[in-house]
């Protein structure tokens, strides 16, 4: 299935819908389900079913597929040639960090380039969502607490990202964590390691990655993870990115004012977003 969230008023007024996508239509499921986190959390994703008529994907306003999961956790230099670009050297353990969650913005939805910064870059990565309450997870049963797949920009101002060193300020500012378009559920991705990334910015190919190519998989991860945390429904976890980010160019192809990046990936799908000044 793919299960996406949406505007069914003005946008940002009341609580965002779920609906089923299929082609290029969405169908409402039952209001009483809730949000996808929601619906996570009882456990009745398998439930879930149309309610009324379809609706042309074109005349809803889809926002991120769960616009408030508990926890947005990101891992850095985890696909070799992206770790050579930057001129850093293969971790041995898993570099992570987060985004906090109030950077979370819809798949379409304009992105600010903060007045703050003058480095904004693009990093297209596939991201994992949490489908049930998990803690101590071997990496060998890491695919059973899955609920699906989306796509997400960990949107970076890296000047703000060398200030500090844990990264979460250059990660975090608001809108900075487009994901979508929908979550595509478990069951329809055969093998998340098995999947084409692309990033373009106005056209123009600037990633072009496998993710077999990870350092750490999907479920590596989150055995590291849940091993330190309770790891909750609907949490996202952004697998990290190769090589062809903005600030590794000759000369730096970072981004400006009027960019549109769009970001790729098999069986999921794109998002795509333009930087916008701040207002």
């Amino acid at each position: 299935m793919k299960i996406a969230s949406y505007w069914h008023g003005p946008v940002g007024e009341g609580v965002p819908r779920v609906g089923l996508v299929e082609g290029d239509a969405l169908t409402p499921i039952p209001s009483e389900f809730g949000s996808l986190r929601e619906i996570l959390t009882a456990g009745v994703l398998d439930r879930l079913r149309p309610d009324g008529p379809s609706k042309p994907l074109a005349d809803v306003h889809l926002c991120a597929p769960i616009p408030d999961p508990s926890k947005y956790l990101c891992i850095g230099l985890n696909y070799r040639d992206h770790i050579e670009e930057r001129g850093n050297q293969v971790p041995d353990f898993p570099v992570f960090f987060n985004k906090q969650v109030s950077c979370i913005n819809g798949p379409y939805d304009p992105v600010v380039y903060p007045s703050a910064s003058r480095e904004l870059d693009y990093e297209g990565e596939l991201g994992v969502v949490i489908g049930r309450r998990c803690r101590g997870v071997a990496a060998n049963d890491a695919a059973s607490v899955i609920a699906g797949y989306v796509i997400c920009n960990d949107v970076s101002a890296r000047d703000w990202q060398a200030k500090a060193r844990t990264m979460t300020l250059g990660k975090s500012f608001d809108t900075h964590g487009p994901f979508g378009p929908w979550m595509v559920t478990a069951d329809e991705i055969a093998d998340p390691h098995d999947l084409s990334v692309r990033t373009l910015v106005n056209g123009e190919v600037r990633q072009d990655f496998r993710t077999d190519k990870m350092v750490f998989d999907c479920y590596q991860q989150i055995e590291i993870l849940s091993t330190v945390c309770t790891l909750e429904p609907g949490d996202v976890i952004s697998s990290g990115t190769s090589s062809g980010v903005g600030a590794a160019m000759e000369p730096p192809g970072l981004l400006s004012i009027g960019d549109v990046v769009r970001i790729e990936i098999d069986g999921l799908g794109h998002i795509e977003n333009e930087i916008v000044g701040e207002s």
